[in-house]
């Protein structure tokens, strides 16, 4: 239980601004203990109290003493949130208009915040199984002496995890969300940790392929799940903090890499450590009810309708993956080829210009929430493609700005441009929806490092192949621009009609 004191001497303004109910990322009403009273009505809390106290100052005005006893309900994440809880609370008045920029636009409740917290650990777990095998392939292949080439294929031979995580997506919109969702995460875990036993390169890849598609698969749920939880306001602000706790376990992956340099074997540690996971799901499984979107769903929906919609979004993530996955996965090969950087030094430039990109995954969520995603979106496909495409025809001090500054503005455009694939699809059909939306992003990446293999060879230079690749997604920026419907603030139920549930209101859950 916190409780936060604060006194000040206010005039009489103030005392009528002090008592009046707070509407910020709490919603208070009186509680009918008399003046002074107020409780939560929507807020992230298990329990909320403010008392406030007036009595007559010497010059006249009055001194107010405002005494606010919570309870959060944000399980694993609360400490995160403490300090500027405690910050926003000590206020007299409370300040009003927005919420602060760490907090959604919307109020959540206590049931939807909740949902949210456990949601954001099991995307830390995803996040950390969906980078494992790529991050320990060079290991593996030492101990199995499998060279590049062999590597390469069977890191190629992986991605047949996308049908695997097809069918994890449509079997949620059968039986349910949390349900499948639970399932494939805790299998996710059992399946990697027993990778750790592989006696062959094959067997290990033959073991990931599926780890790897129901991880996929739990991405895919995780994401429709919070969009329909939700409040309206809010989505694309849930869904940059699922992208950052999902970049968290991605790091807790490379962390774990050092295990590696204790003997040959060593890499086989990371996929042990997984299972640390299992206990935190199980945890998060308690404050993560089935959507009542799901539940209230119209089981006669078909795909068949939405082809215009598939399209649409399937081509701007086939386009964008063109260039964000070769620009990514042969970064490292164009810095220590065409520029000369070492290991150490290769390192040091991907913490120092990708690490701000979280700066732009969170304010790019709260943007395009008040601005609108078409907006952000667009302006960060421009930006991001155009600076992360001029680093690989730059040297020097410039080399590392314009990748931070790419890092950051594509970074915003990912809950941004993300939100949609839940949105625009009715309930009875999200999950397949969003499978053939992943599915087609992964042919993107295929064929963008493929031709950027082509490029290299026909014009010398892996940097200037990647640079021309780029041109893949200043076109969905047009299809953003001309074709994205604007869905910013729109109940599910009015983007799909053929959702027949009624929409939620205002800031409670849609649980």
């Amino acid at each position: 239980m916190g409780r936060v004191v604060a006194t000040a001497i206010v005039d009489a303004d103030g005392v009528a601004a002090v008592l009046e109910p707070w509407d910020g990322f709490v919603r208070e009403r009186p509680t009918g203990d008399g003046a002074g009273c107020f409780e939560s009505d929507i807020g992230p809390m298990e329990s909320y109290r403010r008392t406030v106290t007036v009595e007559p100052a010497p010059d006249g005005r009055s001194s107010v003493t405002q005494v606010v006893d919570y309870r959060l309900a944000l399980p694993f994440v609360g400490f995160l949130y403490a300090l500027p809880i405690r910050s926003q609370l000590k206020h007299i008045p409370l300040r009003r208009g927005r919420p602060p920029w760490w907090a959604p636009p919307d109020a959540l409740d206590a049931t939807v915040a909740r949902a949210l917290c456990a949601l954001a650990v099991i995307s830390m777990a995803a996040g950390y199984l969906g980078t494992l095998i790529t991050q320990t392939m060079a290991f593996a292949g030492a101990e199995f002496a499998v060279g590049t080439a062999g590597q390469s294929t069977a890191l190629a031979v992986g991605r047949a995890d996308i049908v695997i995580a097809i069918a994890v997506a449509a079997i949620a919109d059968r039986i349910g969300r949390r349900r499948i969702l639970l399932v494939a995460t805790v299998l996710a875990v059992g399946l990697s940790a027993a990778a750790s036993l592989s006696p062959s390169l094959t067997a290990l890849v033959l073991v990931q392929v599926p780890a790897r598609g129901l991880t996929a698969g739990a991405i895919i749920v995780v994401s429709i799940l919070a969009i329909e939880v939700v409040p309206s306001r809010s989505r694309a602000y849930a869904l940059s903090i699922l992208f950052m706790a999902g970049a968290f376990g991605a790091g807790q992956c490379v962390m774990s890499l050092p295990l590696a340099d204790l003997g040959l074997r060593g890499w086989r540690l990371s996929y042990v450590l997984p299972l640390v996971y299992l206990p935190l799901v199980v945890r998060a499984a308690r404050h993560l009810p089935e959507s009542r979107r799901f539940k209230a769903r119209n089981a006669a929906v078909r795909l068949g309708g939405h082809g215009r919609r598939l399209l649409l979004l399937g081509s701007a993530g086939f386009l964008i993956q063109m260039f964000a996955t070769p620009a990514g996965q042969l970064q490292n090969t164009f810095l220590r080829d065409e520029r000369g950087f070492s290991a150490t030094r290769i390192a040091l430039f991907t913490l120092l210009t990708s690490t701000p990109g979280g700066i732009g995954v969170v304010v790019g969520g709260r943007l395009a929430d008040v601005r609108g995603r078409r907006l952000v979106g667009a302006v960060s496909v421009i930006g991001g493609t155009l600076f992360t495409a001029v680093q690989f025809v730059s040297r020097g001090w410039s080399l590392w700005a314009w990748s931070t500054m790419g890092s950051i503005l594509a970074g915003a455009g990912v809950p941004a441009l993300a939100v949609y694939g839940p949105e625009l699809f009715p309930t009875g059909v999200r999950g397949k929806a969003n499978g053939i939306l992943t599915a087609a992003a992964r042919a993107g990446a295929v064929t963008g490092l493929l031709t950027a293999g082509l490029l290299s060879g026909a014009v010398g230079q892996l940097g200037r192949s990647l640079f021309i690749l780029s041109a893949a997604p200043l076109a969905v920026a047009v299809l953003i621009l001309v074709a994205y419907p604007e869905t910013a603030g729109v109940e599910l139920e009015h983007l799909n009609p053929e959702d027949d549930a009624d929409p939620p209101l205002g800031g409670s859950a849609s649980i």
